[in-house]
């Protein structure tokens, strides 16, 4: 499997574009706040082709360049039905009224082709499977998604802002619910193999076994942490 990504625009958001080698079909995950640029060099660079882009939750600095990625590639946009509302409404998901400016100038609003995720379906895209698990407590809508090992590629999590190296998303903003994100974190992340390695929506590259050695809200949740850590404000 090939794997790219870069950290795009204001707030440092990851995007990856996932194929299963170099000229091959791909996969965009959150091509947020500036990165359409940054996706179309990845493209030209290993000869890809989108085929689809997928979201792992609706905050705008993981959806700001939707619109123009799938329009200049003629592709749909995944993303769960409780962060739909987003796409054209991004100043009520951080609690700010309609109109107040974010950063700039934002392209706002659905691309032609939205499809909706679901807990557990299967994404079987540029010869790939992505199982998805809905995973809230970031926001309503939060989702992940897992590609299964291949030879000696081990299993990948696309964790959005559920877990990051060391930490998890933040949980004081509209739709978040910290309780919700540590049952999310105990149900999506710790039955997970220890060499799964984890793509975060923000941050370095981890793993599964390195974030339940010193992560302490995973350490909370499986119960190895003898006090509760303070909810984190990271990410957007």
């Amino acid at each position: 499997m090939f794997i790219a990504g870069f950290p795009a625009g204001a707030w440092g958001t990851n995007c990856y574009l996932v194929a299963p080698a170099a000229g091959e079909e791909c996969v965009i995950v959150d091509p947020g706040h500036e990165a359409a640029d940054g996706v179309e060099e990845l493209v030209r660079e290993h000869r890809l082709k989108p085929v689809a882009v997928v979201l792992t939750h609706g905050h705008i600095d993981h959806i700001a360049s939707v619109v123009p990625v799938c329009g200049a590639r003629g592709v749909p946009a995944w993303i769960h039905p409780d962060d739909r509302y987003m796409m054209t409404d991004p100043e009520r998901a951080l609690g700010r009224s309609l109109g107040q400016q974010i950063m700039g100038s934002l392209t706002v609003g659905e691309p032609d082709d939205v499809r909706e995720l679901s807990d557990g379906s299967v994404l079987d895209l540029a010869g790939l499977a992505f199982t998805v698990d809905h995973a809230p407590g970031h926001t309503k809508g939060s989702v992940t998604f897992r590609t299964p090992a291949a030879g000696d590629v081990p299993p990948v999590l696309f964790s959005g802002d559920l877990l990051f190296a060391g930490s998890i998303g933040r949980t004081d903003l509209p739709g978040g619910d910290h309780t919700e994100i540590l049952k999310s974190l105990a149900r999506v992340c710790l039955p997970l193999p220890d060499d799964t390695v984890v793509l975060s929506g923000h941050g370095p590259q981890t793993s599964i076994g390195r974030e339940r050695a010193a992560n302490p809200y995973l350490q909370q949740v499986a119960g190895a942490a003898a006090g509760a850590p303070a909810a984190p404000r990271r990410g957007m």
